[in-house]
């Protein structure tokens, strides 16, 4: 055994290999990808290596225990590659190799992440539906293949999906945990999320659920309900239907409105408060009504720019509903839902019911910054029975301004 192969087989028995690239093909057009990257992940509780297949514009994975991967990772750079890069806890190397195959090793320290984080070895974040694991509806819906491997082109939308679900685990304490939790998806589309809340809710927690998902495409929710039925979910169902018009329940607990135009998302913040709910999660989508409104002679240089306009109009949107829902008793968080890299369209508001804190305050915050702006939003309006109530106050509308008389 050759040094380098000891050595290798030390950093995958101690854990300290994180990542590795082979590269530099010994011979071509033996089908064999030109490039192939390891990473050291977490599957199922133990340590193993990923291997990442590049070939073609396709990417393919394969993952390796931790006690085969020495002899996987030997054998397939010596017998495929001329070149390859360590990145271990210790030291970065490198391995080249001459057409007679004889190897020259060169080192040099660590890089700087491999030096701040010494025991993270690299590994692939822990997700909530984890590669290497087939979950059906994924399967069906073309994200894994049967094998649990994640499709090369589907890999930013099992990125979304996990980031989805980890937003829902922080807030399932505010769930109820003694009765049937009651969840509605306004404007599901093809209910990839809708479908990940119900396997994370009802197949892997066993929690007691009813999910409903609501869109006005017709064909969009005949082929959500065939995929439900299909795979068995009886307590995930689907209907054609308006926000606004949706009157079947009495009390949700957690609504889900994700890409609804304009003030839709506003009818469904409204529809969610009216019941209570204890978690609302809103994507917002287009946003235009305040972009009409907006004013302020100090900020002129800014507002006289369209596209500056456009933005600044959205994220006044976003905060005049996460400072009424606050005032309402709501903890709320902005949070980035993707990458921006694939959609500027990503925050996304989560908010989860709790005691009123400074309800009074809060109000009078967004007063004067509704003010300074010269708004006059549909929510506000929309609200206005549920402010009353908060503020233990008369509140009324005028003018297009509610108006609070102490």
């Amino acid at each position: 055994m050759e040094q380098w192969q000891a050595d290798l087989q030390h950093w995958v028995d101690n854990g300290e290999l994180r990542q590795a690239v082979f590269s530099q093909l010994r011979r071509k057009d033996e089908g064999i990808p030109p490039k192939t990257t390891i990473r050291a992940i977490e599957l199922r509780g133990s340590l193993h290596y990923q291997f990442e297949y590049h070939s073609n514009n396709k990417v393919t994975h394969d993952n390796v225990p931790q006690a085969e991967a020495a002899n996987r990772l030997a054998q397939w750079l010596e017998g495929h590659y001329r070149q390859a890069l360590f990145k271990t806890a210790g030291a970065d190397v490198q391995i080249l190799f001459n057409k007679k195959g004889k190897a020259t090793v060169l080192r040099k320290p660590p890089t700087s992440k491999a030096q701040e984080e010494p025991q993270q070895h690299n590994r692939l974040k822990q997700r909530i539906v984890q590669e290497g694991e087939a979950a059906p509806f994924m399967v069906e819906l073309g994200i894994m293949t049967k094998s649990g491997q994640v499709i090369a082109k589907k890999q930013d939308k099992f990125k979304q999906i996990n980031r989805f679900l980890e937003m829902v685990a922080d807030v399932l304490p505010s769930l109820p945990s003694d009765r049937e939790i009651r969840i509605v998806d306004f404007g599901c589309g093809k209910s990839y999320l809708t479908f990940a809340l119900y396997h994370l809710l009802a197949i892997k927690q066993k929690r007691r659920i009813s999910i409903v998902g609501l869109d006005l495409k017709e064909d969009v929710i005949a082929f959500c309900s065939e995929l439900a039925r299909k795979l068995g979910y009886d307590r995930l169902s689907f209907q054609v239907g308006d926000i606004a018009q949706y009157k079947e329940h009495s009390s949700v607990d957690m609504v889900v409105t994700l890409h609804a135009c304009d003030t839709a998302t506003d009818a469904a913040l409204v529809q969610a408060v009216d019941w209570g709910a204890a978690v609302i999660l809103s994507v917002p989508c287009c946003q235009h009504e305040l972009f009409r409104q907006v004013a302020n002679d100090d900020l002129r240089p800014l507002l006289s720019h369209g596209l500056l306009k456009e933005r600044f109009s959205a994220l006044a949107t976003d905060a005049v509903r996460a400072q009424l829902l606050e005032v309402l008793g709501y903890k709320v968080q902005m949070l980035e839902f993707i990458d921006p890299d694939h959609t500027p369209k990503n925050m996304l508001i989560r908010a989860a019911l709790g005691v009123a804190n400074e309800p009074e305050r809060k109000w009078k915050e967004y007063v004067a910054f509704r003010d300074a702006l010269q708004l006059s939003p549909y929510l506000e309006r929309a609200l206005s029975h549920k402010l009353s109530e908060a503020l233990e106050s008369k509140v009324f509308v005028k003018e297009g301004y509610t108006t609070v008389v102490e």
